[in-house]
């Protein structure tokens, strides 16, 4: 994509494919929907500037997802991040129990959160979690049954529930 206008159009695209999408994986690890949108404003700068060339929707979707997770990791690494005391995010527009799980998924270690959120936020496989983060299938299922287990004794189990 060298043409201007094709990588505007492809930045168009992506934008409103993902943009939602990558806000949520950084507001996963940053805590805070501020910094999660600037991370995501970050990614789409760096798609700008670089004009990836993907093979598929599925590999534009990992490069971007793969670019937000590494800023997103890069911020909480500086000096400011660590240094300051975060507002708690008011999440009280939620329904009750959404907000009490989305608050205990946000409780949990980074290792579980993340994977937490995109199984059964973004509905990727254990297999694409395993590309995106660099671990083995087996490792991403282990993070997941530790973290559904964190999870249920944190907020209980609801009758039926499928795990």
């Amino acid at each position: 994509m060298h043409h201007s206008l094709e990588v505007h159009d492809a930045l168009q695209r992506a934008l409103e494919l993902y943009s939602q999408s990558l806000i949520k994986v950084a507001f996963a690890y940053l805590k805070n929907v501020a910094d999660a949108e600037e991370i995501t404003q970050e990614v789409f700068l760096t798609y700008l500037q670089n004009s990836p060339v993907f093979n598929n929707t599925e590999h534009e979707k990992a490069w971007l997802i793969r670019t937000t997770i590494n800023k997103s990791k890069n911020m909480l690494k500086t000096g400011w991040f660590r240094s300051r005391n975060p507002i708690p995010e008011d999440l009280s527009y939620l329904p009750k129990e959404e907000n009490e799980l989305l608050q205990a998924v946000l409780a949990l270690d980074k290792k579980y959160r993340i994977p937490i959120h995109l199984h059964y936020y973004e509905g990727y496989s254990i297999q694409e979690i395993a590309e995106i983060l660099q671990a083995k299938p087996a490792t991403v299922g282990t993070w997941l049954a530790r973290g559904r287990l964190l999870l249920k004794e944190q907020i209980g189990g609801l009758e039926n529930e499928e795990t």
